[in-house]
């Protein structure tokens, strides 16, 4: 049994167009502060916060979910503070990209005498509201 995964941007982009046809842009969205503070989207163990499309996933989470904070961690970032997730519960999927220069391009390009080529790379974490 072979298990397809949806892809990163088609996920952000099937949330969005169902809060576009549920009649909200999710950009613009009148937030409660009694439902989930208007604060910027965290790690709840490192204090990075959030950016890119990230902040939208986290914040329409957050509504949704009714949760009163922004903090967010891994399941392994929970575990390591002490803390557990509850059975069942549904973690938020968010994207972290970057480019790193692999150590034997570096070495092809000194052999060379060129500039080393960069790989983008896409990796997707899960993760949880720390908000009880």
């Amino acid at each position: 049994m072979t298990c397809e995964r949806q892809s990163l941007y088609a996920e952000v982009t099937a949330r969005i167009i169902a809060e576009l046809e549920e009649g909200r842009l999710p950009w613009v969205q009148p937030w409660d502060a009694a439902k989930c503070p208007c604060t910027m989207p965290h790690n709840a163990v490192s204090g990075r916060l959030y950016s890119g499309i990230n902040i939208l996933i986290l914040w329409a989470t957050g509504v949704e979910a009714g949760f009163s904070s922004q903090r967010w961690l891994t399941f392994r970032q929970c575990a390591a503070a002490g803390g557990h997730v509850r059975r069942g519960e549904t973690g938020t999927v968010v994207c972290y990209a970057d480019r790193f220069t692999p150590k034997d391009e570096v070495a092809r390009a000194q052999s060379e005498d060129c500039e080393a080529l960069q790989v983008a790379f896409l990796k997707r974490f899960v993760v949880f509201n720390s908000a009880p």
